[in-house]
């Protein structure tokens, strides 16, 4: 299926591991153009390499103020165009609400909502010009609370909400923007939850993995790819009447309305 993004440009936060670099992989076999942006440097840089179009390397700490506007005047700088920015830089600590510090909940919303809102307002000029899309990367937290992700499921509620924000002003703009909703995708981060969960049970890691998927009602972990090529479709023409969608890829995990 052609998705008609060859020679097209798009910025991919939290790019050097897990989800954000399957989806990177997506959208370079589609043909696009990347910017690379986390953390790491060393990742990045292996990941470039590994893509078959160009790429840029853009080491960054999007909870920065200027971090997000020196972001997008180097993808122009380089390109001189912008098509796609996937917000998926973010990650939360679980832990027991009496015990999450005003720091962490600091840390929770400095990245992920805020770094992905200054992104969306320095690219969207840039996207109003080449009509082109934002997919925001959440979490099913967002949409069903549970006791130890107080801070994800609030920072995932707020960028859920600033999607269709967004997506109602993008109708006047030409600009898309919709979200996706991974569940339980095979990372290192799952695995850490999952041999955290052995250690201390007692368990074998294989068994401790299995009793999890039981837990969640679902029959196996989705894979990076799998959110990657989501992206990839919703970034294409024939996503164009999806504005404001959230989709879940979670294996049937949330199974509220």
């Amino acid at each position: 299926m052609d998705l008609r993004l060859a020679g097209k440009v798009g910025i991919v936060t939290g790019a050097s591991r897990g989800i954000g670099r399957a989806i990177a992989q997506s959208l370079a076999a589609e043909g696009m153009r990347l910017v690379l942006v986390a953390r790491s440097a060393e990742q990045l840089a292996d990941l470039a390499k590994r893509l078959p179009t160009p790429s840029l390397v853009q080491v960054a700490d999007l909870r920065q103020e200027d971090a997000a506007e020196e972001l997008v005047a180097a993808t122009i700088d380089q390109f001189g165009q912008l098509d796609l920015l996937v917000n998926n830089a973010g990650a939360t600590v679980r832990g027991d609400f009496l015990k999450l510090t005003d720091t962490e909940w600091d840390d929770g919303f400095a990245l992920k909502f805020f770094g992905a809102m200054r992104c969306c307002r320095a690219a969207w000029p840039y996207l109003q010009q080449s009509q082109g899309s934002i997919v925001n990367i959440v979490g099913i937290g967002g949409r069903t609370g549970s006791a130890e992700f107080a801070i994800g499921g609030s920072v995932n509620a707020a960028v859920l909400n600033l999607t269709k924000v967004l997506a109602d002003r993008g109708i006047s703009d030409g600009v898309r923007v919709n979200a996706i909703n991974p569940g339980a995708i095979a990372t290192d981060r799952l695995q850490t939850r999952i041999d955290k969960s052995a250690s201390d049970q007692g368990i074998a890691k294989e068994e401790a993995a299995e009793k999890l998927a039981r837990e969640m009602k679902i029959a196996r972990f989705g894979t990076p790819t799998e959110i990657g090529d989501a992206v990839a479709f919703l970034a294409s023409f024939r996503a164009a009447y999806c504005q404001g969608s959230i989709i879940d890829i979670d294996g049937g995990q949330t199974r509220t309305l």
